[in-house]
C-alpha cells in the first residue's frame, strides 16, 4: 500500500468536513493501491508512538482484502474487512461515524482510510458494529433514507409501499421492495424499481438525495404534472430512465442533456408535449430511446435517427427516422414559397456560391487551428525531446523522444489507431519503414519512481498472446509507452467494421483466436508472476498478428489508472470497461476479481461465434432491447441457440464446434462468479475443441503457479 500522510491542520470554523476531507486529499496527493499484504507496520509513525502503535495493532485483524476509492456524488463510502481500530482526529469522527464499515461478512464496496497517529483520539470500532442494530457504523447514508421518505410522502398516498421508518427498519432500507443498493449491507440506493405499484402524484421528492443512484424506473403508474427542469441535478449519475405510461405533462426540459451517463430513456405513452430538445445530441452513451404515444411536435434531431421509427410515433413529429418529411404543407405558405421561388433561385445561388467560397478559403486554417489545440498537448513536451526511451529489447534500435515525435509527425490525429480509458495509441513509423505503436496515458497518478518500477515489471512479461512491452518514456508529465505494433488492427474491427472488399472471418481463424486468447488470460492468472487481473477485456483490446494470432493488449494497465476514473466510470460512462463487457457482480462490488475477466472473455466468445456486437444485437427480433449476454441467455432457456450462430459460418461442418464453443461462452457468464470456470479451465476446453486444427504445441502448456493459502494475495499488479 503506497501512502504519503502528513498532518492535517484543524478543520476550519463553518467548513463541511466532507468537503475539507475530499480537499485535503486532493491536495496531498494519497496515492492507494489494492491491498493484498499484512497492513500492520506498513503505517509511517513517530518515534514516541511505535509502543502505543504495536499494541494497538493487536486489535487489528491480518488482512484488508481491499481498498479501493469510489467516489460517487461526493460521497465516499468505507468498507474494511476485519479492521477493529480506527485512528482519526477528533474533527474528523463525527465525519467517519456517518460512513458504513463493514465486518467480515460484509461485502466489500470500496474504501479510504487515512490512519493518523498524532494528536489523535482513538475511536474502537468493533466488527460486531455490523451486528449492532441501528449502530452508525453499520447503516449507511442518512440522505438515502431521507430520499426514500421523501419518495413514499408524494407519491404514495395510498401506501402502497411497505416501506417503514422507525427506530427497527432505518438500517435496512436495502430490503425494500423495489430498492436496490450497491451493497446489501449499506444503505446507498443504486437504483429503483417503483414500475406497476400504483403510485400517483407528481415527480416525486427527495431524489437528491439518493446521490448514488444510477437507474429510475416510475413507469405504469399514475403520475402527472412536469418532468422538473432540474433533473440533471436530482439525478446526476442516472443511466437508466424509465417514465413510461404515466401522464407526464409540458415539455421535456433540456437540462435532460446534462444527465451525460444516460444510456436508456423511456417517456413513451405520456402527454408530452412541444419539441424534443437539440441538446439531447450531447447524449453520446443512448443506446435506448423511446418518445412514442405522446403530444410531441417538430423535427427529430438528427442524433436520434438511429433510433427505430416506432420510439417516435407522434402525430406532429417529422424527420428521420420517420419517412414524413418537415416541409410546408399549408397552401397559403405553399402559395408564397412558389411565387418567390422563380425570383429569389438566382439570388440563392449567388449566396450559396460566395458562402462555399469563403469557407473553402477558410477550412484549411480553421483545421489547423483545431489541430493545434488537439496536439496541444505534444506542443508542451518538445521541450524534453532529449529525453530518453527506456528499452526493455536490445534488438530495438536506442531511441529519444525527438525520435517518437518525427514519427508519429509530433502525434497528430492522422497517427491515431485506437483510443480507449487507458490512453490513446498512436502509429509511429520508424525511418526504416518500420513501425510502432505509441500509447500516451491518462493522468496516472503515480509519482515517477512508481511509475518506473511499474514499467519495469510490466516490461518482464512475456508471453506469445500478449502485446510485448518494448519500452517507456517520462516526459514532464506525460507517461508514453513503446508497443510492438499490430498491422491487423483489432479483433473488433475484424468482427464488426467490415466492409464490401473484406470478408467475414472463417470458423477456423476465429477458434485460433479464441484459443490464443484463452490461453494469453490463463498465462496471466495462473502462470505470471506475479499473476495479473487485465479487467478490460474486449475485442478492442485483442490485437491480431499477420498470422491471425492474437494479441493482449493493455494489459496490467489498470493498475496505473486512478481509482476514482476506472471504478466509477467502469460501470457508469463504460469506458474502462466497455460496456456490455462488465461482469454484474462488479456493479454492486466495485472489486476486480480473475472471475469478472472470464466473464468479459465469454462475451467476446460469443461475438466470435455470434459476429454480434455486445451491446446491440441485430439478428434479434425488433423489441428486443437486451445486450448480447441476454439475448443468449433468452435463447438457451428456450433450449434454442443454434438461432444465435453467426449466419456466415453454418453449414460448413463446423456445427458441433460452434455449439462447443457456445456452451463455453455460456459457462463463463453465468451471473454467478462462483458458477464460472477458472481461465486455465476454459483455456483447456477450447483447446480441445481446436485440437484437430493443432494449433496449440506442446510448449503452450501451462505452468500452474503455486496456489496460495491467501487468496487475497493472489493478483498484486492490477487493482
Amino acid at each position: 500500500m503506497v501512502i504519503r500522510t502528513s498532518q492535517m491542520p484543524d478543520l476550519p470554523r463553518g467548513v463541511d468536513p466532507d468537503s475539507y476531507f475530499l480537499s485535503w486529499l486532493a491536495d496531498r496527493e494519497l496515492q492507494w493501491s489494492c491491498i493484498q499484504r499484512k497492513h500492520s507496520k506498513k503505517i509511517p509513525v513517530q518515534e514516541k508512538e511505535r509502543k502505543e502503535y504495536r499494541d494497538l495493532s493487536r486489535e487489528f485483524s491480518n488482512e484488508i482484502s481491499v481498498i479501493i476509492i469510489q467516489v460517487a456524488a461526493g460521497t465516499i463510502m468505507v468498507a474494511l474487512k476485519d479492521m477493529t481500530v480506527l485512528k482519526t482526529q477528533k474533527h474528523l469522527m463525527s465525519f467517519f461515524a456517518e460512513l458504513p464499515i463493514q465486518s467480515a461478512s460484509c461485502n466489500l464496496a470500496a474504501a479510504i482510510l487515512p490512519l493518523f497517529l498524532s494528536n489523535m483520539a482513538i475511536l474502537n470500532l468493533r466488527t460486531a458494529a455490523c451486528r449492532t442494530p441501528r449502530s452508525p457504523l453499520c447503516y449507511g447514508s442518512v440522505s438515502d433514507i431521507e430520499c426514500l421518505r421523501r419518495v413514499k410522502a408524494s407519491i404514495d398516498p395510498s401506501n402502497k409501499l411497505d416501506w417503514k421508518f422507525n427506530n427497527h427498519t432505518e438500517g435496512s432500507i436495502c430490503g425494500f421492495r423495489g430498492v436496490d443498493c450497491w451493497n446489501p449491507n449499506e444503505n446507498k440506493v443504486l437504483s429503483l424499481h417503483l414500475g406497476s405499484m400504483g403510485l400517483k402524484g407528481g415527480f416525486p421528492d427527495g431524489l437528491e438525495n439518493c446521490s448514488s443512484m444510477t437507474s429510475l424506473d416510475l413507469s405504469s403508474n399514475s403520475l402527472s404534472g412536469p418532468i422538473p427542469a432540474d433533473i440533471s441535478k436530482q439525478l446526476q449519475y442516472i443511466t437508466n430512465l424509465d417514465l413510461s405510461y404515466n401522464s407526464f405533462s409540458g415539455e421535456i426540459p433540456e437540462a435532460l442533456a446534462n444527465c451525460t451517463y444516460l444510456n436508456a430513456v423511456n417517456l413513451q405513452h405520456n402527454k408530452l408535449t412541444g419539441m424534443l430538445p437539440g441538446q439531447l445530441a450531447a447524449l453520446g452513451r443512448l443506446t435506448q430511446f423511446n418518445v412514442a404515444d405522446n403530444q410531441l411536435s417538430g423535427q427529430i434531431p438528427s442524433s436520434l435517427s438511429k433510433f427505430p421509427p416506432s420510439n417516435f410515433a407522434n402525430q406532429d413529429l417529422c424527420g428521420r427516422p420517420l419517412s414524413n418529411d418537415c416541409t410546408a404543407t399549408s397552401s397559403g405558405r405553399t402559395g408564397v414559397i412558389v411565387g418567390s421561388a422563380v425570383g429569389g433561385a438566382v439570388i440563392t445561388l449567388i449566396i450559396v456560391a460566395v458562402v462555399l467560397f469563403i469557407l473553402l478559403r477558410k477550412m484549411p486554417a480553421k483545421k489547423k487551428e483545431k489541430d493545434v489545440e488537439e496536439n496541444k498537448w505534444a506542443k508542451s513536451i518538445k521541450g524534453a525531446k532529449g529525453v530518453k526511451v527506456s528499452m526493455f529489447e536490445k534488438s530495438v534500435s536506442k531511441m529519444k523522444l525527438n525520435d517518437l515525435m518525427k514519427a508519429t509527425g509530433d502525434f497528430t490525429k492522422e497517427n491515431i489507431i485506437g483510443t480507449g480509458r487507458s490512453g490513446t495509441m498512436y502509429r509511429a513509423t520508424l525511418p526504416d519503414g518500420s513501425f510502432l505503436a505509441i500509447k500516451r496515458l491518462q493522468d496516472t497518478q503515480h509519482s515517477e519512481s512508481q511509475f518506473t518500477s511499474e514499467m519495469s515489471t510490466l516490461g518482464s512479461v512475456r508471453q506469445r498472446n500478449l502485446v510485448p512491452l518494448l519500452g517507456y518514456c517520462i516526459a514532464k508529465n506525460e507517461r508514453l509507452l513503446v508497443y510492438k505494433y499490430m498491422p491487423k488492427g483489432s479483433l473488433y474491427d475484424h468482427l464488426h467494421q467490415q466492409s464490401s472488399d473484406k470478408k467475414a472471418l472463417q470458423w477456423s481463424l476465429r477458434l485460433k483466436i479464441a484459443i490464443g486468447t484463452a490461453r494469453g488470460l490463463a498465462w496471466l492468472h495462473h502462470s505470471c508472476n506475479p499473476r495479473i487481473l487485465h479487467r478490460n477485456i474486449s475485442s478492442k483490446c485483442i490485437l491480431i498478428d499477420d498470422d491471425y494470432e492474437p494479441k493482449i493488449s493493455d494489459f496490467g494497465l489498470a493498475r496505473l489508472m486512478n481509482p476514482i476514473d476506472t471504478h466509477l466510470s467502469t460501470f457508469v460512462n463504460g469506458e474502462f470497461g466497455d460496456l456490455g463487457y462488465v461482469a454484474p457482480e462488479y456493479t454492486r462490488t466495485l472489486v476486480a476479481t480473475p472471475k469478472g475477466d472470464v466473464y468479459s472473455f465469454g462475451v467476446v466468445l460469443l461475438e466470435l461465434v455470434t459476429g454480434e456486437e455486445p451491446t446491440h444485437v441485430s439478428n434479434a427480433p425488433e423489441n428486443f432491447k437486451g445486450s448480447l449476454v441476454d439475448w443468449i441467455t433468452y435463447l438457451s432457456n428456450n433450449s434454442i441457440l443454434q438461432d444465435a450462430v453467426d449466419k456466415s459460418l453454418i453449414g460448413k461442418d463446423n456445427d458441433a464446434e460452434l455449439l462447443q464453443c457456445m456452451k463455453v461462452a455460456c459457462s463463463c457468464v453465468l451471473s454467478s462468479p462462483k458458477e464460472r470456470p477458472t481461465m486455465f479451465e476454459v483455456y483447456q476446453l477450447l483447446r480441445a475443441v481446436g485440437e484437430k486444427y493443432h494449433f496449440s504445441a506442446a510448449d503452450d502448456e501451462l505452468t500452474m503457479q503455486p496456489q496460495t493459502t491467501d487468496p487475497e494475495d493472489e493478483l498484486i499488479v492490477a487493482n
